[in-house]
């Protein structure tokens, strides 16, 4: 574990156990758990040194987004850093408090839309993006509605038009390539939680007098479940492998398609592993499987990305598959 990960897990397992996490989602105030977390001034983690953060890379923080989804953090600390880092480098001002990120956006008469924001819930603001516009938007400006799902975060709102333009400035950040890459390394994070979870379960549940982890189609799901993980985590920490805040977007697309298509199985094998126990409340494997479905779709499915990396090989006509592989698709070595 580096330093960063010691830190943040020391700093979520103390003040993001899953009591709160559910607390939160329930509609108890977030603000306390993202002071402790501003503290820490890993919200800055991506912004230059010149302009008061870090200045670290992806590469660098992507252990800080993996925790983030181990502990299934209800805040959106990864898009806050993320956002953060686009705007110091566009000399705006930084403001307090979590951000989220909006890429479904459109106009209808007088009213910005944007649709399927995720953390709608627990963001004081939202940076909407609509073409090469984009506007820092308070959440207390627009309205918001939740998407009705039981315990999810995500929502939509309306903002005036007339307040998009008075605050929107040009970006040619690819922020829906940013996004899915920082979504892909919390879900990387969370099915290795369920993944630990679904082990420890199996090796404790007793059946017909001995574990159910000592069953042989039990262990062959689990090994299953292992390989898809494992493969999730690698995609996630490819389209993190960047020197800097801006993640190659054919990278991005990769980590996206890959770890989104891994949830489905991910997560059926633990929920069968698991039995009726696993889908009741109180327990916490629901916490993470449910976060993870809405993240798979989230910035895009697995069909999105996919399309997206079809095209770009079609494009080269000239190139093999392999070749295409290695020219577009592996991180630069500098």
């Amino acid at each position: 574990m580096s330093e960063f990960s010691d830190t943040i897990e020391r700093l979520f397992s103390v003040e993001c156990p899953p009591q709160q996490v559910r607390a939160i989602e329930a509609g108890s105030p977030s603000l306390p758990l993202w002071e402790k977390i501003a503290e820490t001034e890993f919200h800055n983690a991506l912004v230059k040194d010149a302009q008061g953060g870090a200045g670290l890379s992806l590469s660098e923080v992507f252990d800080v987004l993996f925790a983030c989804g181990a502990h299934c953090l209800p805040l959106p600390l990864p898009l806050t850093m993320m956002a953060r880092a686009v705007l110091a480098e566009a000399d705006l001002v930084l403001p307090d408090g979590p951000i989220t990120v909006a890429t479904v956006v459109f106009e209808r008469g007088a009213v910005i839309v944007c649709e399927r924001v995720p953390y709608a819930l627990t963001a004081r603001w939202v940076l909407a993006v609509m073409g090469e516009s984009c506007a820092l938007l308070p959440v207390e400006k627009g309205r918001l509605t939740p998407n009705g799902v039981h315990a999810s975060l995500e929502g939509n709102f309306e903002f005036a038009a007339a307040l998009f333009e008075s605050l929107k400035f040009r970006s040619s950040f690819d922020w829906q390539a940013a996004c899915a890459a920082m979504i892909s390394a919390q879900m990387a994070g969370a099915m290795e939680r369920v993944l630990t979870d679904t082990i420890s379960f199996a090796n404790e549940r007793s059946q017909f007098g001995k574990p159910i982890g000592k069953f042989q189609s039990i262990q062959q799901q689990i090994s299953s479940m292992a390989e898809q993980v494992f493969a999730a985590r690698m995609a996630a920490q490819l389209g993190c492998a960047s020197a800097d805040h801006r993640p190659d977007s054919h990278l991005a697309a990769i980590a996206k398609a890959r770890t989104s298509e891994a949830v489905v199985s991910v997560t059926a094998v633990a929920h069968a592993v698991h039995g009726a126990m696993g889908i009741t409340e109180e327990y916490n494997l629901q916490l993470f499987t449910r976060r993870l479905h809405e993240w798979r779709l989230a910035y895009g499915s697995e069909g999105y990305w996919n399309r997206r990396v079809g095209q770009l090989l079609l494009a080269g006509a000239s190139e093999g598959s392999v070749d295409f592989i290695r020219a577009q698709l592996s991180p630069n070595p500098a």
